[in-house]
């Protein structure tokens, strides 16, 4: 990925279409933070502690493993508004 790819990227949300890229109000969002999917975020609205606390695995086709691969994310101790990159799986 180049940095025009990157600059794309940001601020849009994760899993929305290209139509509607933004945040909304009345939402609640994570940044995602360092991996392929650096500057998305991540819609958490209506998520529970415990689901927040356990991270998530993302699709991506942007990581190490290509299409069907995952990126995984967690909370950034301190400052859940921000999730940190743990790592690709496949």
């Amino acid at each position: 990925m180049d940095s025009d790819d990157e600059q794309l990227l940001r601020g849009r949300i994760y899993g929305t279409d290209h139509g509607h890229p933004g945040p909304k109000p009345g939402r609640s969002y994570a940044e995602l933070v360092g991996g392929p999917l650096d500057g998305l975020l991540l819609d958490i609205t209506g998520w529970r502690p415990e689901e927040i606390d356990d991270g998530v695995s993302l699709l991506t086709e942007l990581g190490q493993f290509g299409p069907g691969g995952r990126a995984l994310y967690d909370p950034r101790p301190g400052d859940p508004a921000r999730w940190d990159w743990g790592g690709d799986s496949p």
